[in-house]
């Protein structure tokens, strides 16, 4: 396990592959930078990959959320990821987001827009941020309290890999035939993801809903130059394309692709795929 100083706490990182081109993975809510583990190896030549954990997640500290969760804000998360670019002696990077990675990658972005080039969302929450209402933050404190919860709803974030009858309420998820180690990762990030800080299960929510409320990214989008490739697998049940198409609209070197046959995480449920779409857009590239 490598860990690395960003300001007070420690966080986990990885590294995948070599080269002059690096691309920094930052995950989703109640995930880590193993989310991309069987992708990895297939992406090209010529990249080094890095994914770094959030505070509260995976290989990272964990601190003690206060009353307002106002120390896990996407805020706090992007300065802690910029903070560890700095001890890893990164100074310039390509950015590969996932769900609520994409909000957090957004704020870096606006902060410090010279030490990014191009970034790749994978079902981002986007700067709109998302609503959450009580009904809502109660299924995440559900999820804390029990692990079978907890597989329910991770199962539905990566709904190609299960039988989909088995996806119903009440029901225990089912894997589909020949998903080869696949399956294997899921239970070792679902061990995972129960593990994380209460400041991660109810404080993400929390704050995407204040991003919500507040607008200020929103309003911020024509901002954000950088060019993003934008993937949206048409099986995801957890981001409004709608959402999509705004950000689409309004940044101003944006696009999105739909892809059939997928949810919420083509990372984890076609690795090969995800792989090829990741290699297309940084493949070839010389900083």
């Amino acid at each position: 396990m490598s860990r690395v100083q960003a300001g007070d706490i420690q966080l986990g990182w990885r590294e995948w592959g070599r080269g002059d081109v690096t691309v920094v993975f930052i995950h989703g809510n109640l995930a880590s930078k193993d989310w991309i583990e069987l992708a990895a190896p297939l992406f090209p030549s010529g990249l080094r990959v890095i994914g770094i954990d959030w505070r509260g997640c995976g290989d990272s500290d964990r601190p003690k959320p206060v009353a307002d969760y106002s120390n896990y804000t996407m805020q706090q998360h992007a300065q802690d990821l910029l903070a560890a670019l700095d001890a890893l002696g990164i100074r310039f990077c390509h950015l590969a987001t996932h769900s609520t990675g994409g909000i957090i990658a957004a704020r870096m972005l606006l902060m410090q827009p010279e030490r990014f080039g191009r970034v790749f969302a994978l079902d981002p929450i986007t700067p709109l941020g998302m609503a959450f209402n009580a009904d809502q933050i109660g299924v995440f404190r559900a999820m804390m309290a029990s692990k079978e919860v907890t597989r329910a709803v991770m199962a539905t974030a990566a709904s190609s890999l299960f039988v989909p009858d088995s996806l119903a309420p009440n029901t225990v998820p089912r894997f589909r035939e020949g998903l080869g180690d696949i399956p294997l990762l899921f239970e070792r990030i679902l061990d995972q993801t129960f593990g994380v800080s209460e400041g991660i299960w109810i404080g993400t929510p929390v704050n995407l809903n204040l991003e919500w409320e507040s607008k200020e990214l929103e309003r911020r989008m024509a901002e954000i130059r950088h060019a993003h490739l934008v993937l949206w697998g048409e099986r995801d049940g957890w981001i409004p394309p709608a959402d999509l198409r705004a950000m689409a609209t309004e940044m101003p070197d944006c696009r999105l692709v739909i892809v059939p046959g997928v949810g919420h995480s083509m990372n984890l449920e076609n690795p090969a795929l995800y792989a090829g779409y990741f290699g297309a857009w940084f493949g070839g590239l010389t900083r």
